[in-house]
């Protein structure tokens, strides 16, 4: 069944993300079990997204050392741009991006959604947490 725009609009919270290695056919959490993450709609055609990782290095002191800057960048995720829906799959156009390599490009969500439980599974695609070619699961629930 297509998911309308309407169905979309809001923030959700995610429940869970999950990465299938394509080659291996492995199976792991993208960012370790219960990631902290969002994504918001907007009647304008925007999304946002943010995740991070449950277990955060945090800094000692206000200004992260390098090391600790490195542990926080890879322990998330984000990304703003406008989306287009288009039947079963809803089609992110990425303005800006954590990983400046995302910036220009589409990126392709087949999407289902059952009351206010919204899943996700990507298009094939090389991971840009681990560079390896996986499929992405991601289920977000609709907060109140």
């Amino acid at each position: 069944m297509s998911t309308t725009r309407e169905d979309m609009l809001g923030t959700w919270k995610m429940r869970s993300w999950t990465i299938e290695d394509l080659i291996s056919e492995e199976r792991r959490d993208a960012l370790g079990p219960e990631p902290r993450g969002w994504i918001t709609y907007t009647p304008g055609g925007r999304v946002m997204v943010l995740v991070v990782a449950r277990e955060r290095v945090r800094p000692a002191h206000l200004v992260p050392t390098e090391w600790e800057k490195i542990a926080l960048y890879d322990s998330m995720f984000a990304y703003a741009g406008s989306f287009e829906l288009d039947g079963t799959k809803v089609i992110h156009h990425i303005d800006t991006s954590w990983n400046e390599a995302w910036r220009g490009t589409s990126q392709v969500r087949y999407c289902e959604m059952r009351g206010d439980e919204l899943k996700y599974v990507s298009a094939p695609a090389r991971s840009p947490i681990t560079g390896r070619d996986c499929v992405h699961t991601v289920v977000f629930e609709r907060l109140a």
